[in-house]
């Protein structure tokens, strides 16, 4: 039974008596306490044992879409402005351990993304557990913060799992420039809940290998990735990808429509990787396919195929370059970045197609960057995507094609 409000304002009354009565007596501990507290807290700053860093990232967005983006209103132009990412971290090092922490705020939601253990061995050798990003696609394992378009190229989207639970291991050997990752996670990515019909965990098993050539502005990357995935009788996720913008009313990459999605025993999906850097202009590549295992072998979809690729090219006007990290194998931007325009340009296509149903997509993006500084950046993206298949009358009517434009700004802390 709730209080009523004269009972709650006589116990407020009685509470501050009792605090003036008491009131040198308590400052005098609370001032104690409060400066033990500080010295627990400037020892913690000193201790290397309890050394946390923390920081974060947020990312407003601005999509306007028109055409096949928009085809379930006629292809109007549609537009919104909303906030794409709000992340933030903690982490910190013990020795040869070190953990982080990154949770993502929503409107009304919070989402772990990573959460990871890792131990280094004196030889190289670091192996990590947790909720951990998958190692495939250059494009994909690029952070969001070093990106150089606003949206992952298809490819990206459609291959990766991104962060999954599970446990990996990798080494780089700086001798040889080769580096290789291997692990194993929990599948339920792509249509899969993680566990088959007798409720049984189903698995992920991904390796990639890389070689690189790399000093400053002078950067030549292969690499080769493949991942196997026990989907576990569940049904594949129909639509792979969106068309590399964000907020819009249809994903135009869906291998269903016009057609049925297909229960799976397991997918098999691998990808190959170029990347190229001479001084300010970085050029990637990338081309990676998926084969799909039906639990009924007379699914028309089992054994069907669907592959994509991406070419993009970037150039810094002020000379400056983007860094490759070879311990880990991928790109981040320029150190200490300050008043920099950098430009890209970027086709993919994701085909994913069979004889009676899905979509092919083809997508030219344009963009710029404007970097402030290495902590506030401004970008701007037009897109323009062009759908065929056996299943695009399904999806968009006659709106085959769709026109877009994004914009972002994004503040490091």
């Amino acid at each position: 039974m709730k209080a009523s409000n004269t009972q709650l304002a006589l116990a407020v009354a009685a509470a501050l008596a009792s605090t003036s009565v008491l009131a040198d007596n308590d400052t005098q501990k609370l001032q104690q306490q409060l400066d033990e507290l500080q010295k627990e807290v400037d020892s913690m700053k000193g201790n290397k044992a309890f050394d946390l860093e923390f920081g974060g990232r947020v990312q407003l967005d601005y999509n306007y879409f028109n055409g096949a983006y928009n085809a379930n209103n006629d292809g109007d132009a549609g537009s919104d402005f909303f906030p794409r990412r709000i992340r933030t971290y903690v982490e910190s090092e013990h020795g040869n351990w070190d953990h982080k922490l990154l949770l993502e705020f929503g409107e009304g939601t919070a989402e772990i993304v990573m959460a990871r253990v890792r131990y280094a061995f004196d030889n190289g050798l670091k192996v990590k557990v947790g909720k951990i990003r998958e190692d495939m696609s250059l494009n994909a394992l690029t952070s969001s913060k070093h990106i150089n378009t606003i949206e992952r190229s298809t490819l990206a989207n459609t291959f990766s799992p991104f962060f999954r639970w599970g446990v990996s291991a990798y080494q780089y050997f700086k001798d040889s420039g080769v580096r290789y990752a291997v692990g194993v996670y929990k599948n339920d990515a792509f249509g899969a809940s993680g566990h088959d019909e007798d409720d049984n965990l189903t698995l992920a098993a991904t390796g990639r290998l890389t070689w690189s050539s790399a000093s400053p502005g002078d950067v030549i990357h292969l690499g080769a990735w493949h991942s196997y995935r026990d989907m576990g009788g569940n049904e594949l996720g129909a639509r792979f990808a969106r068309g590399e913008i964000r907020e819009t009313n249809v994903r135009l990459v869906d291998y269903a429509v016009g057609g049925d999605a297909v229960a799976l025993d397991s997918l098999s999906q691998t990808g190959l990787e170029f990347a190229f850097q001479a001084d300010s202009l970085t050029l990637e590549a990338e081309y990676a396919s998926r084969s799909l295992d039906a639990v009924n072998s007379a699914d028309a979809l089992d054994g069907e195929r669907f592959d994509g690729f991406h070419v993009s090219a970037s150039y810094f006007l002020g000379g400056e370059q983007r860094q490759y990290k070879a311990g880990s194998a991928l790109f981040v931007q320029p150190k200490g970045v300050k008043d920099a325009w950098e430009l890209v340009a970027r086709v993919s296509q994701m085909d994913a197609t069979s004889s009676t149903q899905g979509t092919e997509v083809t997508t030219y993006t344009l963009g710029t960057s404007y970097y402030i500084s290495s902590d506030i950046k401004f970008m701007g993206n037009l897109i323009y995507s062009d759908v065929e298949g056996p299943g695009t009358i399904a999806l968009v009517g006659d709106e085959d094609s769709g026109m877009g434009f994004s914009a972002r700004m994004q503040y490091l802390f």
